[in-house]
């Protein structure tokens, strides 16, 4: 599952956490949403955001809030403190003993329907890393749609260190997003990525400097959220499943999508806008 020290990588970063996490509403995450714009954040500042039963459970739940309301249009990811993710709480599976083999079932179904239902919502994701992302962190990272980070960020599954095997979507996300050899390297490796190599690789989108990682993510998400919404849950149900069909069922698929997306409110009024040489007014519906 996640298997990180919860210090293991502490040394790599040195970085500020997010200015982004606003409202207090669960135990190991703060959740807000803003003029579309829904802000998830990690939370457990003392313990390098590890992963642990409660946060599996509560990014699971905070999905279903995402899921559930309308005026979401872009969903941010984020953390508080000097790291993104430093993978999973080493000492839950220890305490556990020959229970570990159930709790980490149950930490995988919470984790992996929370990241399933925000990969099919309509909002596309952006992780803000503000810091080390190892193991489930890295896996976090992988499953979102865009991603910048700061600079001094590093990267690492770290999985095999501790004996396990990946998760979090990892091994469905990685190969697609950067190529199975990439992926392999990382996995059977564990090798360290620098920010500018996860820019180089196609990890993330863009590098900025840490003073700015807020105000660049929050560019971007207020962007999207201004986007046509409806249009952006084909593009990544799209691509999604673009590696599992033929060209021609791909094809067909694309086809079915664009002719829904012709006869939304968006669709005429991106038209409409091309057409009178204006801006679009997107609305989401």
């Amino acid at each position: 599952f996640f298997f990180t020290q919860t210090t293991q990588y502490a040394i790599l970063s040195g970085l500020v956490g997010s200015e982004m996490c606003i409202r207090d509403r669960y135990g190991t995450l703060k959740y807000d949403v803003k003029d579309g714009i829904a802000t998830i954040c990690l939370n457990r500042a003392e313990s390098a955001n590890a992963m642990n039963p409660l946060m599996a459970k509560e990014l699971n739940q905070v999905s279903l809030d995402v899921s559930q309301d309308e005026s979401v249009r872009s969903v941010v990811l984020t953390s508080t403190g000097r790291m993104f993710c430093a993978g999973g709480d080493l000492s839950e599976f220890a305490s556990a003993k020959k229970g570990a083999g159930r709790l980490m079932m149950e930490m995988a179904a919470d984790l992996h329907l929370g990241l399933s239902r925000l990969s099919r919502n309509r909002a596309p994701v952006i992780a803000s890393v503000n810091g080390t992302a190892a193991g489930a962190g890295f896996s976090l990272v992988m499953a979102c749609d865009l991603v910048i980070a700061s600079e001094g960020s590093v990267f690492t599954m770290a999985y095999t260190n501790a004996g396990l095997s990946p998760d979090g979507s990892s091994t469905y996300f990685m190969p697609r997003r950067i190529g199975d050899r990439r992926a392999r390297e990382l996995m059977l490796t564990n090798r360290v990525l620098s920010a500018d190599e996860a820019l180089d690789w196609g990890i993330v989108n863009k590098v900025v400097d840490k003073d700015d990682l807020s105000c660049e993510t929050m560019k971007l998400a207020e962007k999207i959220s201004r986007g046509p919404s409806l249009a952006y849950e084909k593009v990544k149900s799209l691509l999604d499943s673009s590696f599992n069909q033929s060209l021609e069922t791909q094809m067909e698929l694309e086809t079915r999508a664009i002719s829904e997306m012709v006869m939304t409110e968006d669709g005429q009024e991106g038209i409409s806008a091309f057409l009178e040489k204006r801006k679009p007014s997107f609305k989401g519906r």
